[in-house]
């Protein structure tokens, strides 16, 4: 088990038996201000993730001694709920499917962007922190009622289209944040497979100008290489 002193930002545990791979990792969590303790295989981790308490685990689905898969169902099995992201070079809907019942979070496909994989990790954790369930998010000005439906910003309200509206609700528990089209595609529109289509532009266009009409400081920013981010 190797640890990886880090500044005040998440405790990760990462299991992946590709020493490259998981220096890579390391690397690019630790420029996030992540602190990483990363082990080489199943068995290992299992022990890792018992003796300390993480934020995250980032967990590879094949690996020596102990599979991602019966990893995290044993963690599960004995009350773990720490959030998990499965890592795999097997993309097909089947794998994935398996890897979220057994109880993964998230689930990332080799090859994969490391700015997209801090960006899964820091969702996740923020989804715990958020414990129960919200039903008023509010990003500077803008605030959104759930349960009645509505947005408003500075008092103003905005009429949103069903899929606007859950664009938006996304960008908003992520306020602050950058996340990818691929985050996008996924939960916002349900895609595990990029569809070669301009559907993410043509709504985030739809939403900014919908959103910024009538106030000089825009809040939905596209962030050039990484996706966008709303920020307060």
């Amino acid at each position: 088990m190797t640890p990886l002193d880090g500044g005040s930002g998440l405790d990760i545990l990462i299991v992946e038996d590709d020493v490259e791979a998981a220096a890579a990792m390391v690397t690019g969590l630790s420029e996030s201000g992540h602190n990483c303790v990363t082990t080489a295989d199943g068995a290992a981790g299992l022990d890792a993730a018992r003796q300390g308490r993480f934020d995250v685990m980032i967990i590879d689905r094949m690996m020596p001694r102990m599979d991602g898969a019966t990893l995290v169902e044993t963690l599960r099995r004995e009350g773990d709920a720490t959030p998990v992201l499965f890592l795999s070079a097997l993309g097909e809907i089947d794998d994935r499917v398996e890897g979220l019942k057994v109880g993964a979070d998230d689930y990332l496909v080799k090859p994969y962007a490391l700015a997209e994989l801090a960006a899964r990790v820091e969702a996740l954790a923020r989804r715990r922190e958020t414990g129960s369930v919200q039903t008023l998010l509010r990003v500077g000005g803008l605030e959104m009622d759930l349960i009645a439906r509505e947005v408003r910003r500075e008092g103003q309200e905005i009429d949103l289209q069903p899929r606007e509206f859950q664009l938006l609700e996304y960008l908003m528990r992520n306020g602050g944040q950058s996340v990818t089209r691929t985050m996008l595609l996924e939960h916002v529109w349900g895609y595990h497979f990029d569809p070669q289509t301009n559907v993410i532009d043509v709504h985030v266009s739809r939403l900014r100008s919908k959103l910024d009409k009538g106030f000089n400081r825009p809040m939905l920013q596209t962030v050039r290489g990484a996706g966008y981010r709303l920020d307060a």
